[in-house]
């Protein structure tokens, strides 16, 4: 199925003209002052935990103050796209306040994408413990993937980009460059993963051919892992995520070479390889962060999923049928602000983190 944001734009319109949907937003900055904020996680008290890409890690208290740096992460390769990176609640949380959080670490050979995991005593982490390692660790400060996501069985997905420079590793499965792994809590290997037994290939991965993926959820009927990937010139990609898929990056994509605009690969769909469910052509959006609607905060609009963008600073509502896209609203046309992540809160509305030297947490209201 080709779907972009052009096949469907005549539908988009029309929806836009009756007025279906639409809904006057109004942005309410709950803190601002964050240093390139990257992930957003709501603490059972209310309270947020927010990460900082130079390798600090807030919280964000009910009354919107911001925290000194929580103590304890272990040491952060902060250059460029890569640093502190996403954060989460581990399931259980209520009776172990353990989280988890990605992030860019040096070792031999450059740096590499890395999850770890700490019990949260007020402003200090104890019990800290490297439980997953990007191989190879590559010389790059772009690329670095990094969101996780718990699935309702408790593994953990975490995504893993292909550094730029190395793209061909996308569909090396020797390696975890341009891949998806899935984990068990403690960073040990599912037996029931895709590639667990097959001869060369790294246990831990669930799918492959990613280029640099920068938003995940899991669907809130299906449990599915859906997520939002940057394409090169174009081709930003939204998918659903099955075990032992291939996703195409670089033998497969319909983004081009920057500013050449020169084909990459071939145009799908082409056996083998999945399709992306949406995709952006001719030119790139950036997305991010991403959060499907289960409140009913905005009147007509659950079910929807959201998707913040960085290159376009805005948010995008996605109307969905199943596993399609049927129409596309942009919102917050306004915001000039880079969106990096998109979260439903406890209280049914939707926040956003802003990427940027003075970032800021937004919750969207109407």
């Amino acid at each position: 199925m080709r779907n972009t944001r052009y096949v469907l734009l005549a539908v988009t319109l029309s929806l836009a003209a009756l007025g279906l949907g639409a809904q006057t937003l109004k942005p309410v900055t709950v803190v601002r002052g964050l240093v390139n904020p990257w992930s957003l996680a709501f603490l059972p008290d209310g309270r947020m935990l927010v990460t900082e890409r130079p390798g600090r890690l807030r919280i964000v208290g009910s009354d919107g103050r911001l925290s000194e740096p929580v103590g304890g992460l272990p040491p952060i390769a902060a250059s460029g796209q890569c640093g502190l990176l996403d954060v989460v609640l581990d399931p259980k949380f209520e009776t172990n306040a353990v989280i988890y959080w990605s992030y860019a670490e040096t070792g031999e050979g450059g740096n590499g994408t890395a999850v770890a995991r700490g019990r949260l005593q007020g402003v200090q982490l104890q019990d800290v413990k490297v439980i997953f390692r990007q191989q190879p660790k590559v010389v790059s400060n772009l690329h670095c993937g990094g969101r996780l996501v718990f699935a309702r069985d408790g593994r953990l997905f975490v995504t893993l980009g292909d550094r730029f420079s190395r793209k061909e590793d996308a569909q090396n499965l020797s390696n975890h460059l341009g891949k998806i792994v899935r984990i068990e809590a403690d960073g040990s290997v599912p037996a029931d993963n895709p590639f667990v037994g097959k001869s060369g290939a790294a246990p831990e991965i669930w799918s492959l051919g990613h280029r640099n993926v920068q938003g995940a959820a899991l669907h809130p009927a299906s449990g599915e892992l859906w997520e939002t990937e940057h394409g090169p010139q174009g081709g930003d990609e939204i998918n659903v995520v099955d075990a032992g898929k291939n996703y195409g990056w670089p033998l497969v994509t319909y983004g081009r070479n920057y500013g050449s605009g020169t084909r990459i690969g071939e145009e799908g769909p082409k056996p083998g390889f999945e399709q992306p469910l949406w995709h952006w052509v001719p030119l790139s959006i950036a997305p991010s962060g991403m959060a499907f609607l289960t409140s009913d905060r905005y009147p007509g609009w659950k079910g929807s999923l959201f998707v913040g963008s960085l290159r376009d600073q805005q948010l995008l509502r996605l109307t969905l049928d199943g596993r399609k896209v049927v129409a596309e609203e942009r919102l917050l046309r306004n915001l000039k602000e880079r969106v990096r992540d998109v979260r439903q809160g406890p209280d049914g509305w939707l926040y956003l983190l802003t990427d940027n030297a003075d970032g800021r947490v937004i919750r969207v209201e109407r």
